[in-house]
């Protein structure tokens, strides 16, 4: 028999809650996807094929650090403040930390192999191991947050709208705070070049750790988890082993894993790549903040329209159209290759709009994809299945690093002489442009693809699978919720 508790109702105290986890999450994951490869080719003077390759091989680690704490969400026991949210007190401060130490530009001095050992270690202690411990509950608590789609529609909205004003911060405030316009002589001429400091870098990021934790703790505060599942019989459930054979024959779950690989490598390519094509290519780091600025107008106007669009047509055909809408646009882009920086900026705009429908829905399209889990095995794991889709985001996180380094390493990007404030060729400056829009807008023809012919959650099944599972709620142990106003 359930037992019933009172909490307070689902409203704008949860969203702003949930906005604020995210708005900590990105802190660090965008500062690391902006400048982390910047920092180590600019600063440490380390290849940039080889910080793509670190990155790329901590993820391998990540197949067992985010599965392994998923299972442990899952086992958690409920407490008064929930099963998910005390691990957002416990972490916040570890993965705000291991952020911080990896731009430490004091290092720089260090013989080549030690840097390289300092970023493997110090990527790992963040990416592997705290931010896998603090973004895991953090996702899974949404199931937990409210039963209603429409609630999670709002999460999810919420959720990219607090990556979003990272995003800007992080995007409008460092280009201007880290870069300093340097005099070389090059050929006899003077050449004024953008150049990345160092030690405005490790400042940055010492303050946006801060931040990190500040937002956590709101998160902490303002959330409440109203969705109890009865816990099973069995203490330890499936095995991890077990876990997996049900991953692989899930194709709504493995669909929405390969459609969160391709749109990470389109739209962390594209961040990736802004720290190149603006200091580089137009050689105007303040076009950078500018950019940042017009994609949330972009990101803006997907919120306002996303919820509508998924409720009217459903979030997987609305992410379809809008994935085809954005890659177009770096199509566009790629042909017209504009002299003028701020039509550049315009453009990338109106591809941010396009990216933005999916951004918004993305998350909502993960807890569909767990209640769909619940009803084809009969047991509920929102940690386990949110671990395998943070393994998939991390893998297309890591993809798109390594691509980009790879392929800055092999249009023959120069790190020796852009740490010494040196301009690149025109050739290598013309391949910047290519991989900033043609590697994002085969992602986002991919995405499309996936979301349409693979994923099999569209409108229809997905209105059916809610009223499925309120029948089956019914009949089992969820813990049903009085809301009273406070």
């Amino acid at each position: 028999m359930s037992t019933k508790k009172q909490v307070r109702p689902f409203g704008m105290r949860d969203k702003m809650g949930y906005l604020f986890g995210d708005f900590g999450n990105d802190f660090t994951f965008i500062l690391s996807t902006m400048i982390l490869t910047k920092f180590y080719t600019d600063v440490m003077g380390v290849s940039a094929a080889v910080v793509g390759t670190i990155m790329m091989l901590a993820r391998f680690v990540d197949a067992v650090t985010d599965v392994t704490m998923g299972r442990i969400c899952d086992r958690s026991k409920v407490t008064a403040n929930g099963k998910f949210k005390p691990w957002i007190l416990r972490m916040c401060v570890p993965v705000a930390f291991a952020s911080f130490m990896m731009y430490q530009s004091g290092f720089a001095g260090l013989p080549t192999g030690a840097k390289i050992a300092y970023l493997a270690i110090t990527y790992l202690l963040w990416g592997s191991f705290c931010y896998t411990g603090i973004n895991i509950p953090y996702g899974s608590m949404a199931s937990a947050i409210s039963a209603d789609p429409g609630d999670r529609q709002s999460l999810s909205t919420f959720r990219t709208m607090g990556g979003m004003l990272a995003g800007m911060v992080i995007g409008v405030l460092l280009p201007l705070i880290a870069y300093e316009k340097v005099t070389t002589i090059v050929n006899g001429n003077e050449v004024v070049k953008e150049t990345l400091i160092g030690s405005r870098v490790t400042i940055a990021a010492g303050i946006f750790s801060v931040l990190a934790i500040v937002c956590y703790l709101l998160c902490y505060k303002l959330i409440t988890e109203r969705v109890v599942v009865k816990e099973s019989a069995d203490k330890k459930g499936p095995s991890v082993g077990q876990m997996l054979k049900s991953a692989f024959t899930n194709r709504a779950l493995i669909s929405i894993i390969a459609a969160s690989v391709v749109m990470l490598l389109a739209q962390l390519t594209m961040q990736n790549m802004a720290a190149y094509i603006y200091p580089d290519y137009y050689n105007n780091a303040d076009a950078q903040s500018l950019s940042t600025m017009l994609m949330m107008v972009g990101m803006i106007l997907a919120a306002i329209f996303a919820k509508p669009l998924a409720k009217k047509f459903g979030k997987a055909e609305v992410s379809v159209v809008s994935n085809v809408f954005a890659a177009g646009v770096m199509i566009l882009l790629w042909i017209v290759r504009p002299d003028n920086v701020w039509v550049y900026c315009g453009l990338q705009m109106l591809c941010w709009l396009g990216l933005g429908v999916f951004s918004m829905v993305s998350w909502a399209l993960i807890t569909d994809v767990i209640d769909y889990s619940e009803l084809k095995n009969g047991i509920r794991e929102d940690g386990s299945v949110y671990a395998l889709y943070s393994f998939a985001r991390k893998l297309g996180q890591a993809l798109a690093a390594g691509l980009s380094g790879w392929l800055l390493t092999g249009i023959g990007y120069d790190s020796a002489a852009a740490s010494e404030g040196a301009a690149q060729t025109p050739e290598v400056l013309s391949g910047i442009f290519d991989i900033s829009t043609m590697i994002p807008a085969v992602g986002f023809i991919l995405l499309a693809l996936v979301l349409w012919f693979w994923y099999p959650l569209h409108k229809k099944q997905v209105d059916a699978n809610v009223l499925a599972l309120k029948e089956k709620h019914a009949k089992e142990g969820v813990t049903e919720v009085e809301e009273v106003t406070e």
